[in-house]
C-alpha cells in the first residue's frame, strides 16, 4: 500500500511541476502565450511587407503577451503611424508599442 501511495505521490508531484512549468508570469509567456504571439508577429510582419509605402525591412516586430513592439528606421512620422496603424489591425494584437525613429533625427 505505501508503494501504491509513493508512487501516486509522484505522480501528483510530476503533474503539478509540469502544469506550473508551463504557467505565464508578468515576465514569462506560457507555451499558448509564446505560440500565439509567434503568430501575430508573422501577420504584423507581412502586414507591413505588403503595405507598398513602407520599407518593411527596416522595421522590426516584436510581441508579448499580444503587445507589438515595433522598432527600426523610416524615412517619416507617415511611415511612423502608418506602421502602427497596420499592427493595431492585426486580430489578437492588445497595444502597440512605438519605439521607431525617423532616419536623420
Amino acid at each position: 500500500m505505501s508503494r501504491y501511495r509513493m508512487t501516486t505521490g509522484l505522480i501528483i508531484v510530476f503533474v503539478l511541476s509540469v502544469i506550473i512549468g508551463c504557467a505565464s508570469t508578468s515576465t514569462r509567456e506560457s507555451t499558448g502565450e509564446y505560440f500565439d504571439d509567434s503568430v501575430i508577429t508573422a501577420k504584423v510582419k507581412s502586414a507591413i511587407f505588403q503595405e507598398p509605402s513602407l520599407q518593411s525591412a527596416e522595421i522590426n516586430v516584436e510581441t508579448f503577451k499580444g503587445v507589438v513592439q515595433l522598432s527600426g528606421f523610416v524615412s517619416s512620422r507617415h511611415d511612423i503611424n502608418t506602421a502602427v496603424s497596420v499592427a493595431r489591425r492585426i486580430v489578437g494584437v492588445t497595444s502597440v508599442r512605438n519605439d521607431m525613429l525617423v532616419k536623420g533625427q
